[in-house]
C-alpha cells in the first residue's frame, strides 16, 4: 500500500505533512516529501487526505479474556474484587470461552489502533489460535497462583502448559506470536515455585511478566514476608531481573526499586484507567521515565477498565501525574504516544516494530482527523493524547496486513464473536449463582 500525501509521525513521533509512505509485504519500505520513483510497486494507493498515519500501539498488559468480565464485580477494591468475584467466575471459564473472549478482545483492540498485546492467562493454545487467525501479535503466558511451596514442575497443568508454550507457542505465526514466563504476583506465589519459573525463563530466554506492587497492601505484606523486601527486590532476590522482566503496575514502588528497575533494564507497564478503577493509587511515572526505565502502557483486563482504547489510558498517564504532583510539566503527550507505541514494542521484545520507520514492521493506524475535536492543529501530539479517541482510528495495519478498515475487520466474524461471549457470559452466571 502506498500512503499518498498523509501527514505522518515519524520514528521520533515529530509531525510532518505531506509524506508519502510506501509498505512492501511486512515492512515499511519508503518515506519522503515525494512520491517514490515506482509508485505502482505498493500496490493500492491510500488517499491522505484528512489522515494521519501514526505508529500503531503495543498493548503491554492486559488479560484478553476476561472481555467475558465486562461490567462484571464492578466498585470493589482489588482483593475482594479477585477472591470474591473475578477467580470464582475464572474457574466456570473453559478453553472455548477463552477463545471467543480472546477474539472480541483482538476485535476491540484492531479497531481502536493496537495491533499487539502481552497477554497474561490461561488456555494459552487457545489464545493464540485466536491472535494466529486474526493477524495481530502477542506475547501470551500462563500464570500460576501458587500457594503450596514445591517447584513449578509439580504443578503439572500449568507447567505443561508454560513447556508448550515455551516449544511451541513461542515463534508462531511467522514471530507474531511470542510466548513468556509468568507468576501472577508475590502475594499469589512463594520463593520455591516463583524460583523455579526463574530458572524455565532461563533455560529457554524468555522473558517474565508479573504483577508488581500494584496496591499498598501488596507492598507492605510482601515487606512483612520477606524481611524488609519490596516486591522488586524480593524478584531480584530470586533472579527474576536476570530475564528482560515486564512489570505490571509499579504503583507502591519506591526510589530504591527505580534505581534496581533501571539497572536491570526492567519494563513497568504503566495501568492508569485501571489503577484508578480498583483505587490502587499513582504510579510514580514520571520519576520512572526520569530514571531511565522502560515504562509502556497498557489497558489492563476489561473487568478493570472496563475496554481497550490505548487512547483513553495516555490521556490519563498525560494527566493523573499533573495533578496529583501539581505540576503541568509532568509526562508530555510525546512521552504518553511512547509509551503506548516504542515502549511496548521494546517490552514485547519486538525491536523493529513501534515506529515508522524505514525497515521496520508495517504497524501502522490511519486516523481521521477532520472531526471537530481536531481542529484547529495547533499541537498534533496534544490533539492525538488529550482529544483524539479509539473511534478515530479508521485503518489498523499489522506487518503490512489490513486488520481493520472502516468498520470493517477482514480478519475476524465480529457478530459471532459478540454473540458467543454474550452467551457464554449467561452460561457462567447462571452456573454461579446455582
Amino acid at each position: 500500500m502506498l500512503f499518498e500525501d498523509i501527514a505522518i509521525l515519524d520514528e521520533n513521533l515529530d509531525y510532518h505533512e505531506h509524506r508519502w509512505v510506501g509498505v512492501l509485504g511486512d515492512t515499511v519500505d519508503y518515506i519522503g516529501e515525494e512520491p517514490p520513483a515506482n509508485p505502482d510497486a505498493y500496490g493500492e494507493t491510500y488517499d491522505g487526505a484528512g489522515r494521519l498515519l501514526i505508529p500503531a500501539f503495543y498493548n503491554a498488559h492486559t488479560h484478553a479474556p476476561m472481555t467475558l468480565l465486562r461490567g462484571y464485580a464492578e466498585n470493589l477494591p482489588l482483593q475482594a474484587w479477585l477472591e470474591q468475584q473475578v477467580w470464582p467466575y475464572e474457574a466456570k471459564m473453559d478453553g472455548d470461552d477463552n477463545y471467543w473472549a480472546t477474539v472480541l478482545a483482538i476485535a476491540e483492540m484492531v479497531r481502536y489502533g493496537t495491533v499487539g498485546f502481552s497477554d497474561m492467562y490461561y488456555f494459552s493454545p487457545e489464545r493464540a489460535r485466536a491472535v494466529e487467525e486474526a493477524g495481530v501479535k502477542a506475547n501470551l503466558c500462563t500464570s500460576p497462583i501458587a500457594f503450596e511451596p514445591k517447584p513449578i514442575q509439580e504443578y503439572t497443568a500449568v507447567y505443561d502448559e508454560m513447556i508448550d508454550g515455551a516449544e511451541r507457542i513461542n515463534g508462531m505465526a511467522d514471530g507474531r506470536i511470542k510466548f513468556d514466563m509468568c507468576i501472577h504476583a508475590e502475594y499469589t506465589n512463594n520463593d520455591v515455585t516463583a524460583k523455579s519459573v526463574f530458572d524455565v525463563a532461563k533455560k529457554y530466554d524468555l522473558p517474565i511478566q508479573v504483577h508488581v506492587a500494584e496496591t499498598k497492601l501488596e507492598t507492605e505484606e510482601c515487606r512483612a514476608r520477606h524481611d524488609g523486601k519490596s516486591p522488586i527486590q524480593w524478584l531480584e532476590s530470586l533472579g527474576a531481573l536476570d530475564q528482560p522482566l515486564v512489570a505490571a503496575h509499579c504503583v507502591w514502588i519506591d526510589d530504591e526499586d527505580i534505581v534496581i528497575m533501571a539497572k536491570h533494564g526492567v519494563t513497568a507497564v504503566h495501568n492508569p484507567a485501571s489503577n484508578m478503577k480498583l483505587a490502587s493509587g499513582f504510579a510514580p511515572v514520571a520519576k520512572m521515565i526520569a530514571a531511565g526505565v522502560n515504562v509502556a502502557l497498557g489497558t489492563d483486563g476489561m473487568a478493570s477498565n472496563n475496554n481497550h482504547d490505548m487512547f483513553q489510558d495516555m490521556y490519563l498517564m498525560a494527566l493523573l501525574p499533573k495533578g496529583k504532583q501539581l505540576d503541568p510539566t509532568l509526562v508530555t503527550p510525546k512521552q504518553a504516544l511512547h509509551a503506548a507505541t516504542r515502549a511496548g514494542a521494546i517490552a514485547q521484545r519486538r525491536m523493529d516494530c513501534g515506529q515508522l520507520k524505514v525497515g521496520f514492521k508495517a504497524d501502522l493506524a490511519v486516523l481521521d482527523v477532520t472531526g471537530v475535536s481536531w481542529c484547529p492543529t495547533n499541537d498534533m501530539l496534544a490533539n492525538i493524547v488529550y482529544a483524539g479517541h479509539g473511534s478515530d482510528v479508521v485503518l489498523t495495519m499489522c506487518d503490512g496486513r489490513v486488520v481493520y478498515r472502516d468498520g470493517v475487520w477482514p480478519t475476524l466474524d465480529v457478530e459471532r464473536a459478540k454473540a458467543e461471549v454474550a452467551q457464554r457470559t449467561e452460561r457462567i452466571k447462571k452456573e454461579l449463582a446455582q
